[in-house]
């Protein structure tokens, strides 16, 4: 088995985790092989993952959710499992933590888990740059000053109404629990086919959050004209610039991401957790 290993190289001692990980490896009869920003850190002379997609079985994040991201849009449309090792603060996506990062190179190597598979997002921006694959959400908004902005909502082809507000987060189930949460969504099951459409500070009190099934294709259409710059941000990450007039297609991605996960890795158990979901207990001091 060869681990492709993507990571943070901010996070402090990440040498001496990547060190960890090519031990645990090797003890175990598997292969390891790093991202491009890891060169530094990884101290080899091996050509870097980017180079080497058909070796991969597996993609180790070394880092908190916006690692696991980014890793998704590059393990994603190749279809290679992903499994989360959470160096950061949250790490609501991620498998388990550093002190078990034993356990999750283990039980990684042997196959001793379960593939979950999430609808992912494939956005495309209407100038033809190419498109995003996003396991989160599509943001547009816009930066500068924070003055109303005008969007139009289609689904399939057909307006479903004129938005006026700061923005809208086009979202997977899995992105359910991030921005979209944040403004006033609600939160989907993880393994729902469904999209969902959260508009963010709209201007009135009629526009609500929308929930479509999986094969729909959402389109937004920016209206208003303004000094300020428009954008389509993906996962928080990457994304591109819009003009008036211009639309952006999300659908879902033909290809799933397909994460691991342990027995034991309850959806709920993992809300209470983290976002202390249900929890009206008094917290310990």
């Amino acid at each position: 088995m060869t681990i492709g290993v993507v990571g943070n190289p901010e996070y402090a001692g990440l040498d001496e985790v990547l060190e960890e990980v090519r031990q645990l490896a090797a003890e175990r009869g598997a292969a390891v092989v790093v991202s491009e920003e890891l060169d530094d850190l990884d101290g080899t002379s091996e050509r870097p993952l980017e180079e080497r997609w058909d070796e991969v079985d597996v993609v180790l994040t070394l880092g908190g959710d916006g690692t696991l991201l980014r890793g998704a849009r590059m393990a994603g449309p190749r279809r290679i499992p992903l499994v989360g090792c959470n160096l950061g603060r949250l790490g609501f996506l991620t498998t388990g933590a550093l002190e078990e990062l034993e356990g999750i190179v283990d039980r990684t190597i042997r196959g001793d888990y379960e593939l979950e598979e999430r609808v992912a997002l494939d956005v495309r921006v209407g100038r033809g740059e190419g498109s995003f694959y996003a396991l989160n959400d599509a943001v547009v908004h816009k930066t500068g000053f924070a003055r109303l902005m005008t969007m139009r909502l289609y689904l399939d082809g057909e307006e479903v109404g004129q938005y006026s507000g700061d923005g809208i987060v086009i979202s997977t189930a899995t992105g359910s629990t991030a921005y979209s949460l944040s403004a006033g969504g609600p939160i989907m099951h993880p393994s729902m086919d469904a999209l969902l459409a959260t508009p963010i500070c709209p201007h009135t009190l009629a526009v609500r959050p929308l929930v479509v099934p999986g094969d729909s294709r959402l389109t937004v259409e920016v209206v208003s004209e303004s000094e300020e710059e428009t954008v389509v941000t993906v996962d928080g990450q990457v994304g591109s610039r819009m003009e008036r007039g211009e639309r952006v297609e999300l659908k879902a991605a033909e290809e799933p991401f397909r994460l691991v996960r342990f027995a034991g890795d309850d959806f709920f158990n993992v809300l209470r957790q983290k976002l202390r979901w249900g929890d009206v207990r008094p917290r310990d001091a």
